[in-house]
């Protein structure tokens, strides 16, 4: 992996190769400008089309599968859900040098959500408890295991060698102890002994679009299906104050053995995350830092 690039085997993906794939997959929309939107995403290349589409592109392999995911199931989850979700206008193939499936989207406008500067956060915490509740309530058949939704010690030894890396990392000023403390606490809760429940799975602030701090969209559902609700616990610690925590807390009727569950979900994802990105997605290992923090406060 060269310096800078967030993973391995990253395909170039710019402007003209955009344009090309557009122009022969697309030509009714060859004309609008493209333009790279600036993204804190770790998966996916996103491009404006004109003022109302944007395009996104996989830069691994792996994102691959979250691009038929998507398209898949978008329009079956949109009729079903209290807030926006993305639109797929145009399903993109492998062309051009580039190998893998990409989508045209309807844009969506709003803007990211920031911890420690929410202007509505007890709105904004019953806005995203009423989007999970009715992702929870959804009864589609064959759905997809979701992405992070299995047991919690499915991530335990990833989980552990992250800690052990920042151990070696003392400027990040982690308390190991501490955050291993918390997880062991979270593989000790019982687990969820309900059927799957339909999760995005991947409620980062990165993924949420807010106006007047209020909820407008959920975006990015590469990681959707069905597991452990805890799984949609996330914006508890990665976003949301003491206050407002406990109001989306309540909103959902969460008990105590998935809000521990949850609470470790997300330090493992913070933990992992951490070491991973701190040289090169800023607000990855941001919003990581805050995650840490916040669990260890509450903790």
């Amino acid at each position: 992996m060269s310096a800078g690039e967030m993973h391995p085997g990253m395909h170039p993906v710019d402007e003209a190769l955009v344009q090309r794939l557009i122009a022969t997959q697309f030509p009714q929309w060859a004309g609008p400008a493209i333009e790279r939107w600036p993204s804190g995403g770790t998966v996916n290349a996103m491009y404006r089309l004109g003022d109302d589409m944007i395009v996104r592109l996989p830069l691994v392999q792996g994102g691959a599968g979250d691009v038929s995911m998507e398209q898949e199931w978008l329009p079956r989850l949109a009729p079903r859900l209290p807030t926006r979700i993305p639109e797929v206008l145009g399903a993109g193939k492998p062309a051009q040098g580039y190998p893998w499936p990409w989508s045209v989207y309807r844009w969506l406008a709003g803007e990211h959500p920031e911890a420690g500067a929410l202007s509505e956060p007890l709105l904004l915490a019953e806005d995203l408890a009423a989007f999970v509740a009715a992702m929870r309530s959804i009864a589609l058949p064959a759905a997809p295991k979701a992405h992070r939704g299995g047991p919690v010690a499915s991530l335990d030894a990833e989980t552990r060698a992250a800690i052990k890396e920042l151990r070696e990392i003392p400027e990040e000023g982690v308390d190991c102890d501490a955050v291993t403390a918390v997880w062991e606490d979270a593989l000790r809760a019982p687990g969820w002994a309900g059927p799957p429940v339909w999760l995005h799975s991947d409620l980062m602030p990165g993924n949420l679009l807010v106006d007047g701090g209020r909820l407008t969209a959920v975006i990015d559902f590469g990681c959707t299906g069905v597991g452990d609700p805890a799984c949609d616990l996330f914006p508890a610690w990665n976003l949301l104050p003491a206050g407002a925590r406990e109001v989306f807390r309540s909103a959902l009727g969460v008990d105590d053995a998935s809000w521990r569950r949850g609470r470790g979900r997300t330090l493992s994802q913070a933990l992992i995350a951490l070491p991973y990105y701190r040289s090169t997605n800023p607000a990855m290992a941001h919003n990581a830092r805050h995650v840490i923090r916040e669990v260890l406060a509450e903790a």
